[in-house]
Order: structure tokens, then C-alpha cells, then sequence
């Protein structure tokens, strides 16, 4: 099979098209043939040494596809089951082996290109909109990067709970898709003092929550537009990683909350995932998130994907087809 492997890390450059045994499923595995795969910031941080990895690995955490053979003690799954999934990796090639706790039957309203492009964003989504901080109808949160995978998903699912959006974006056109994807204002931050235009927009009390997934580039603003007891959540490193912030400057600024969550954590069990995932199914069901596909690529083009994603050049999921 083909599968893009890394044997250092550096930028899109080390990511290699080669070819490799296609698995087999031991015990409590399924192989599934890839009919699409997600592309995530996370594969590129893994890529680029941030997130240390072993070596030589095939990068990729999520796809979707056909179940081809399962392993013994499976019972879950059969062939020809469709699903998609989350796992530690191995997505980025034309099939994976990986746990059944780690994939879920899709339902059958739900695409290939869709599922794989939902899983990982959408369930990041959930837990940072429904299981991280309680809000209620009305509260005013930041979310940066409000055009990107998971900002445009996780922007939809607080419009539906009433929650008040401020989002920002870099030019208009992702404005534009920012506001057609529920936040209610838009700053573009290259022009802007964002935190100065989120004390405008909220009378000067600052939101509840901000949820920042660009990292260094974005970590003071996202402090400084906080309210009293407010929750900064730095959840991405798109632009390097968060400096160190001291205690005291959480006491400072009002007595502010600060977490660095990571997905794994949520869908910790069995039970986590499968309910993590289902109450995603549900929303895209009820036509509450809806899952924008901004651009593909083909698995030789994985550089190229790679480039796009760092330059902030995408908007919405991106697709990996093999």
C-alpha cells in the first residue's frame, strides 16, 4: 500500500509517498480501507519535532472508509462496516489497522469525505463547547481562528446553544465565513487590537471563555480579553507554542483560569468516545454543524497540504483523498 512516512523531522519536505505492507488485524483491531483521511495542525506539529514522535512513523489520525477484514475477539464490526475514526496514527495511507475503541459505524447520511473530515475537529468541538467550562445562553466567548476546522465547527455548536461569538479571522472573505458560521462579530486581527475591539463588543466585561488555537501569536490577546474568572483555553500551537504565563499574572488579571486540553483526554474511554462521537452525528443530523470541506488533496499532494495548512491558505476541514 502507499502510506507518507517521516524518517526525521523538519518541514513538508521529510514527508516521504512510500510504499509498505498493508497490515493485518490482530485481536481487537479492525483494517479499514481508506476512503478519505483528515488532515489536522497536529499531524504538522508531530511532523515538525513539537510533539516528539518515534521513528520512522506514518503521521495521519483520522480517516474514514470500509471495513476490509477484522481481527480475532472482534464482534463490534464486520466486513464492509462503514466507519470513521480517531486513533494515535498511521492514517495517511491507503489503509489502517487500528482498535475498534478508537472507530464508530458511520451513519449512512453521513459521506466518506465528511466523516473523515468531522472526527477529530468535531469531537474537539464537543468537549470544548458542552464538557470544558459551563456556559449558559448569552455568555460571550472569543474563538480565534474562527474560519479554520475546528473554529468553524466549534462556532456553530455555540450559536446553537445561544452562546454570544466574537470571533477573529484573517481577511474578509474568512470573515465572511466566520459570521455565515455563527459568530456574531468578526475582528480581523491583522488590523485590529483584539482585545481593546472584545471590551467594545462586551460593554468592557470581556468574555467567559476564550479558546485559542493559534498559540503564541494570539496567547496575550486572548488573556486580555478575558473576564473576571474567565477561562483561557489554549488548545493549538499554530503559530508557535504559548509562553510560560506566571500565576501571579492569572491573580493580576482577575483572578482568570488557564488550560491546555488535548482531545485524548475527553475520549478517554470507550464510553467517551463512542458519546463524544454520536452527539456529533446528532448535530450534523439536525443540520446544526455543518462540515465545510474547504479543499482536497490526493495523498501525493501531502506536502502540498501541509504547506496550505500552515500558511493559514485553508478554510474549513481539509481532505485527504486516497
Amino acid at each position: 500500500m502507499r502510506a507518507v512516512q517521516i524518517q526525521k523531522t523538519g518541514g513538508p519536505d521529510v514527508l516521504n509517498v512510500i510504499d509498505l505492507p498493508k497490515p493485518s488485524p490482530t485481536a481487537g483491531r479492525i483494517l479499514v480501507k481508506h476512503a478519505a483521511i483528515g488532515l489536522n495542525f497536529i499531524d504538522t506539529y508531530q511532523r515538525a519535532g513539537l510533539y516528539p514522535l518515534e521513528l520512522p512513523t506514518v503521521l495521519g489520525r483520522e480517516g474514514s472508509g470500509v471495513v476490509e477484514a477484522v481481527g480475532p475477539g472482534v464482534s463490534e464490526f464486520k466486513p464492509g462496516d462503514r466507519v470513521a475514526y480517531v486513533t494515535a496514527g498511521g492514517a495517511y495511507a491507503d489503509y489502517n489497522a487500528l482498535p475498534t475503541a478508537n472507530a464508530i459505524l458511520l451513519p449512512d447520511a453521513i459521506d466518506f469525505e465528511t466523516g473523515a473530515a468531522c472526527m477529530l475537529k468535531g469531537m474537539t468541538a464537543e468537549f470544548l463547547a458542552e464538557r470544558i467550562w459551563p456556559l449558559a445562553k448569552g455568555d460571550y466567548v472569543l474563538v480565534h481562528a474562527a474560519a479554520g476546522g475546528v473554529g468553524a465547527i466549534l462556532s456553530q455548536w455555540l450559536h446553537h446553544r445561544g452562546i454570544k461569538i466574537i470571533g477573529t479571522a484573517g481577511s474578509k472573505d474568512k470573515a465572511d465565513f466566520a459570521k455565515a458560521h455563527g459568530c456574531d462579530h468578526v475582528i480581523l486581527y491583522r488590523n485590529a487590537d483584539v482585545a481593546a475591539e472584545v471590551r467594545k463588543l462586551t460593554d468592557g466585561k470581556g468574555v467567559k471563555i476564550a479558546y485559542d488555537s493559534v498559540g503564541k501569536d494570539t496567547a496575550e490577546a486572548s488573556l486580555s480579553s478575558l473576564a473576571r474568572r474567565g477561562l483561557f483555553v489554549t488548545f493549538g500551537n499554530a503559530s508557535g507554542p504559548v509562553p510560560p504565563v506566571a500565576p501571579l499574572e492569572l491573580s493580576r488579571r482577575g483572578s482568570l483560569f488557564m488550560t491546555r486540553p488535548t482531545l485524548f483526554d475527553y475520549i478517554a474511554t470507550p464510553a467517551e468516545f463512542q458519546a463524544s462521537a454520536k452527539a456529533l452525528f446528532e448535530m450534523i443530523a439536525r443540520g446544526a454543524v455543518k462540515i465545510e470541506i474547504g479543499q482536497t488533496f490526493g495523498l501525493a499532494d501531502i506536502r502540498k497540504a501541509h504547506e496550505a495548512l500552515e500558511s493559514r491558505a485553508t478554510t474549513g476541514a481539509t481532505v485527504l483523498v486516497p
